[in-house]
């Protein structure tokens, strides 16, 4: 589960490319994950992912998904990030009927903002990988939840019973 942390990372302002599918059309739009924030008046749940259409990545963005009305009732916009292109962003989106915006990271600018790739060992052989990871920012911008290294199956309902509970 998310954890409240002490990390200082900020929403950067640099422009990423945003997939969302709205009135069945793609819509690719160049924004910023502060832009994002600030044009929405809520939090922001930032969600990394390894790759699109995968087993476990497909878990995360469906549970996503299915339980958007309720993080926004809590205040939580959600957006996904992985270093796929918007072209397999868009048939993700397709595929698994997903209502949540997805950012294409392919130069991995966002990926070392949040400093998410890490060494990875893959049947015995060390590659660099991207970790799957969850930032959580209040609608002031900070960062108030963060975790690394997480399993993505019910993790999505897990960071929803984390984020319900009253602030001690």
């Amino acid at each position: 589960m998310a954890k409240p942390t002490d990390e200082n990372i900020g929403l950067p302002t640099f422009n990423s490319q945003l997939v969302t599918y709205k009135n069945k059309a793609f819509v690719v739009t160049e924004t910023s994950l502060s832009e994002m924030q600030a044009n929405s008046n809520k939090g922001l749940i930032i969600y990394f992912y390894p790759r699109d259409n995968t087993p476990g990545c497909t878990t995360q963005a469906v549970d996503f998904t299915n339980m958007k009305a309720q993080f926004s009732d809590l205040g939580y916009e959600i957006v996904g990030i992985s270093r796929d292109s918007v072209e397999s962003h868009q048939k993700f989106i397709s595929k698994k009927k997903l209502d949540i915006p997805l950012i294409s990271d392919n130069d991995e600018q966002l990926c070392n903002h949040f400093d998410v790739i890490k060494e990875k060992n893959m049947y015995g052989k060390k590659t660099m990988g991207l970790v799957r990871s969850t930032f959580v920012f209040d609608e002031n911008g900070k960062l108030t939840h963060a975790q690394r290294n997480l399993r993505a199956k019910e993790y999505a309902q897990r960071l929803y019973e984390t984020l319900s509970k009253p602030a001690q």
